[in-house]
């Protein structure tokens, strides 16, 4: 189980530059929309792992109905665990067959999907309570940057939520919560304060156990 990662994982690792920013493109994630949800924490068809997720976006998520914008969305499997919820959700992603799953999940929800670059969505800036983005951050050049943009997308009292982490031990690629801490830390008055939750130790998540890093920080606005 050491070496558990993500089937886009893999893809991002092809690719991977020397900080561990991919250069991957629609075309890759297209290539595996078709098996995507095969993996337990893609496709949530296990009713433990779909249950364990629910419980976590539950407590990352404000409690009254808002405006969630989800980047890099994939197949939408977090955004209809949030439209659950009473959220409107906005999905962006790269890859359209992505997006035509997407849109089938929540064909009857209160959500949208659109074609774009999650770092810079085609999205107005501070539209949004929260901004949720998950295994998509260590994928991108100048994380500082690209932070710092997210952060501007939200309304007053929004928060971004992050699900992130270092995949494998013999190869491990990703980013460590320490790092994305120290970037968000620095971001005041943008974040107003910080939540870090490990994740690695909570195997409903990922289907079976893990011993790599994985985790969430919420920043609040």
């Amino acid at each position: 189980m050491a070496e558990r990662t993500r089937a886009c994982d893999v893809r991002h690792v092809a690719t991977a530059g020397s900080e561990g920013a991919s250069v991957s493109t629609s075309d890759t994630w297209d290539e595996a929309a078709a098996t995507f949800d095969d993996e337990p924490d893609h496709g949530l068809r296990d009713p433990g792992v779909r249950a364990a997720w629910a419980e976590r976006l539950g407590g990352w998520l404000p409690e009254a109905p808002g405006a969630v914008l989800d980047l890099g969305c994939g197949t939408g499997s977090l955004s209809l665990l949030a439209a659950e919820r009473g959220h409107r959700v906005t999905g962006i992603d790269s890859a359209p067959r992505m997006l035509e799953l997407a849109r089938r999940k929540l064909a009857d929800r209160d959500a949208e999907f659109h074609l774009g670059n999650a770092a810079e969505p085609p999205v107005r800036p501070g539209a949004y309570d929260v901004v949720l983005v998950r295994h998509v951050l260590w994928t991108l050049p100048g994380p500082e940057d690209v932070l710092r943009h997210w952060l501007t997308l939200l309304r007053p009292a929004g928060r971004l939520v992050l699900i992130e982490g270092v995949w494998g031990e013999l190869n491990p690629v990703g980013i460590p919560a320490d790092r994305v801490l120290g970037i968000l830390g620095a971001l005041a008055p943008l974040v107003r304060e910080l939540r870090h939750t490990p994740l690695s130790q909570d195997a409903r998540l990922w289907g079976g156990p893990v011993r790599d890093e994985r985790y969430a920080v919420v920043a609040l606005s």
